[in-house]
């Protein structure tokens, strides 16, 4: 009698057969496979060489696998300390990645305990890993009835639907998700190329933009994005796109595989495991991975970027400035690096360096709008508004959809006293953008006190900010207001707007420039005059 053991290595197939001896002896046991009593209903399973694997996979395998094997050896182990037995082994294995080599233990685990969803969730990225794909739809949708609704179990199986080409399942996911969590990335990635995938274009751009507007370092977005835009035609901006295209791909906040990081020691761990603190806003926690991590790893200008990241936005502006200028150093061509470098710098008081950080962000990534947005804003706060004006107009020739870039446009228009234009502009941007708040409340401003007697409209302006009242109401409002009322010459209706908005700003110890601004005011229309000023200093962006 024949007894052939399979066992997976790195997709080969290994077959050892023994012929049983003529006088019946009972053969040793074979150490290197893992056998269950018969009556169990087992698989058996291999043992991992443990030779070939790193030193912190050795450590966490060799317990377990004694552990399981002390278990299988005694009389009736309980099925559930089996299973988490089987399954101890495995998810040391699917965290170093040893994908085939995880597949029977998870199996088995499954069997002992069908309704842990661990198993088929784990199984799911195994086969999600190394096929097949149907068999990696199976258990994502096994996990799903165990826990419905679990929002990276929906956006996993979401991911596989996808790659059998069943985007119409896979946008139903992801619209799932995204309904319920509007912040998660990962969701709106799916969800754009679902889109893309099934020809509506218009819908990927703006799924895709919005994935990278909650986590703009997903440098994997920048592709489909860029075959979205290369789809209706936008050509440039499809260029813009493609020069930015990485492989780094938003994930979703998940509970179990953020659990396998804890198995192992490794940088690529660490940087993961970073990322998805990142995501859920823990500054603390990712700074400490990103750290661990560049202490097995330091020259890692990836995991010095995300470390750097995180001290930025815990209020270490003086860590993150070095760890972005390290980065960079390592890996020159790193342009979020230089972004976010700009960003401390600005907000430190240094406009100069962060502008000339910014331009060598563009030479190397022309199209990165989020790097010229911020370089033409700094530009227009530090007495450069022609300047600016030219590089708004170059963000929204690449991205016509971006509101920051369409406002700064029109507020340096009015920093060089082109009002016409600017209100034009943002009479324009109204009609044009899907919150048009912050447009409404500047065009009104304008009509109400722009210096050129040709752009103002009392009336129209009082028109706007009585329509705001319920939706933007604020001081500034207040103060729009006022300015609209005394524009019409009803300077006691502007006087009694604007000393609230002045009690307000004292009551909520707002800086003192702003009150004295608001105090000027509310002196002219007290003296029956009306505001010739429509910003303050203050107010521009």
């Amino acid at each position: 009698m024949k007894a052939v053991v399979a066992l997976t290595a790195g997709g080969l197939l290994w077959a050892a057969a023994c012929v049983e001896p003529r006088d019946a002896t009972p053969p040793l046991p074979d150490a290197r496979v893992l056998r269950a009593p018969d009556t169990a209903g087992l698989e058996p399973v291999p043992v991992p060489d443990l030779s070939t694997m790193s030193e912190s996979v050795q450590r966490g395998l060799r317990e377990r696998i004694e552990k399981l094997r002390e278990s299988l050896s005694s009389a009736s182990p309980p099925e559930e300390t089996l299973a988490d037995r089987y399954g101890d082994v495995a998810t040391v294995l699917l965290a170093a990645r040893y994908f085939s080599e995880s597949e029977q233990y998870f199996l088995n685990a499954h069997t002992l305990t069908p309704m842990d969803r661990r198993w088929p969730y784990y199984l799911g990225h195994v086969y999600r890993n190394v096929g097949p794909l149907d068999e990696a739809a199976r258990f994502f949708e096994q996990a799903n009835q165990l826990q419905p609704n679990d929002s990276a179990t929906l956006i996993w199986l979401g991911e596989v639907y996808l790659a059998q080409g069943r985007h119409d399942g896979a946008a139903a996911l992801f619209e799932r998700v995204t309904a319920r969590e509007p912040a998660s990335a990962a969701a709106w990635f799916g969800a754009g190329r679902a889109a893309l995938a099934g020809g509506d274009r218009a819908q990927a751009t703006a799924a895709l933009e919005e994935s990278l507007l909650r986590e703009p370092t997903a440098t994997a977005v920048h592709y489909p994005l860029a075959m979205a835009y290369r789809g209706l035609g936008d050509l440039e901006r499809a260029e813009a796109h493609l020069a930015r295209q990485g492989d780094v791909a938003p994930r979703p906040v998940d509970p179990l595989m953020s659990a396998l990081g804890d198995l192992l020691e490794s940088p690529e761990v660490y940087s993961s495991r970073g990322r998805s603190a990142l995501a859920a806003g823990n500054w603390p926690g990712a700074a400490d991975l990103f750290d661990k991590g560049l202490a097995m790893a330091p020259a890692d200008p990836f995991l010095r970027y995300g470390f750097g990241f995180a001290l930025m936005r815990m209020g270490d502006a003086g860590g993150a400035e070095a760890a972005f200028r390290r980065a960079i150093q390592t890996s020159p061509r790193h342009v979020e690096a230089y972004y976010t470098l700009a960003e401390v710098l600005d907000g430190t008081g240094r406009p100069v360096e962060a502008v000339a950080t910014l331009r060598l962000a563009l030479e190397y990534t022309p199209g990165h709008v989020a790097a010229r947005t911020k370089l033409a804003g700094i530009l227009g706060r530090t007495g450069a508004p022609e300047e600016a004006l030219q590089e708004f107009a170059r963000t929204l020739e690449l991205a016509p959809a971006n509101a920051e870039a369409a406002f700064g446009y029109a507020m340096n228009l009015v920093r060089v006293d082109r009002f016409q234009a600017a209100r034009d502009a943002l009479a324009e941007a109204v009609q044009s953008f899907p919150d048009p708040t912050p447009f409404r409340l500047a065009l009104a401003r304008l009509l109400a006190a722009a210096p050129d007697a040709r752009v103002r409209d009392g009336r129209r302006a009082l028109e706007m900010a009585e329509d705001l009242l319920e939706s933007a109401p604020g001081l500034a409002l207040g103060e729009t207001l006022a300015m609209a009322l005394a524009e019409l010459g009803r300077f006691a209706d502007a006087t009694q707007v604007q000393r609230d908005v002045v009690a307000a700003a004292q009551q909520a110890r707002l800086d003192d420039t702003v009150v004295r601004r608001m105090t000027e005011n509310l002196s002219l229309y007290e003296g029956e005059q009306a505001c010739r000023r429509p910003f303050g200093a203050d107010e521009m962006p």
